[in-house]
């Protein structure tokens, strides 16, 4: 196997990491109530945070920790559906990616896309032999890329406090990590 290169010391701005992916819902994506699942709403949530990681590291990522999603407004068949991701944060082998999905809705054509959730997940990079490798840091560009970043550093923060006082409780002194994965 051939060693991955070792990740730009320089950074990669934030548009960068920037993608979308769209599709169209159809009846196999409705749950009993005829609304879209739960489910296929979370694994589109978590392929376009994987593209974007992937992008923004030169390589593989994995999913290590679904932080939040907020379902806001259901979806529906036929409606065209958009998940945009960023890298919000960098750590050492981690990054968090902010996810926003809107729906177009199929009867409504012409109004504006509706926001139907919102996620943060927690991405590593690995190298070739599936282990945590080191990727490069995230520059923001704008004030909104800048408040992303400082809030996903709350949100570590609260990730690291919580498995902190979960072990606590539970009597394990085992260290933390640099990256706020939990097991």
């Amino acid at each position: 196997m051939t060693e991955q290169p070792a990740p730009d010391p320089m950074g990669k701005p934030t548009s960068y990491s920037r993608v979308t992916l769209s599709r169209i819902m159809t009846a196999v994506d409705v749950n009993l109530y005829g609304t879209v699942h739960g489910g296929v709403l979370m694994k589109f949530v978590d392929d376009v945070a994987g593209a974007a990681a992937a992008r923004h590291c030169g390589g593989t990522a994995v999913t290590a920790a679904i932080d939040e999603i907020v379902f806001s407004e259901p979806v529906r068949v036929g409606d065209l559906v958009h998940a945009h991701a960023q890298i919000n944060w960098t750590g050492y082998t981690s990054m968090e990616v902010g996810v926003k999905v809107l729906a177009e809705r199929w009867d409504t054509a012409g109004e504006e896309p509706v926001r139907v959730a919102t996620a943060y997940l927690v991405f590593v990079g690995v190298d070739v032999a599936g282990g945590p490798r080191a990727v490069r840091p995230v520059l923001p560009e704008t004030p909104e890329d800048e408040r992303r970043y400082r809030e996903a550093e709350i949100r570590r923060a609260h990730r690291l406090a919580k498995r902190q006082a979960i072990q606590a409780h539970r009597g394990v002194t085992t260290p933390g990590t640099r990256d706020g994965a939990s097991g």
